[in-house]
Parts: structure tokens; C-alpha cells; sequence
């Protein structure tokens, strides 16, 4: 059974930042540790696929649709465009 190494480090956050984590990571009833663990690794791993970057690509040019492309400078313009 392979046991993964782990290594104490220590960040500074903002206390909103670290506040908002915890309230997050009690959603999912999880640590503090692992919520942030697991944030960390997929935003370290996740790659999209091709296929995902073209739709990606597709949503963000407004390919293949008679509207106007989406505005993904923020969450709130990207509503505002669809």
C-alpha cells in the first residue's frame, strides 16, 4: 500500500480568504485541510481534454451560434451574456 508523503507548509492568506474556505469545506463536511488539498491538486492536475478545449473555445467565440460570443471576464458578465 503506498502511503503519500506529506509536508507540513505554511501560506499566508487573507482572513476573509481562510473564513470563506472553512465555510465551504463544512458544506462538503471536510476538513479545512482536505478542502484546500483538494482544490490545490485539481487546479495543479486538471487539463481539459480536446474536446472540452474546443467547446471551450466554441462558447468563448460564439462559434457556430447566431448570438454574440460569451463575456468570460467574470461570472456575473458571462450570465449577462448568455
Amino acid at each position: 500500500m503506498d502511503v503519500a508523503l506529506k509536508k507540513n507548509q505554511s501560506f499566508r492568506l487573507s482572513v476573509d480568504l481562510i473564513e470563506r474556505l472553512k465555510r465551504l469545506a463544512k458544506l462538503e463536511n471536510r476538513s479545512l485541510n482536505n478542502y484546500v488539498e483538494t482544490l490545490l491538486l485539481d487546479a495543479a492536475y486538471h487539463q481539459p481534454n480536446e474536446t472540452t478545449l474546443a467547446a471551450m473555445r466554441e462558447a468563448e467565440n460564439g462559434d457556430n451560434r447566431n448570438v454574440q460570443p460569451l463575456d468570460l471576464t467574470s461570472i456575473q458578465a458571462m450570465e449577462k451574456s448568455m
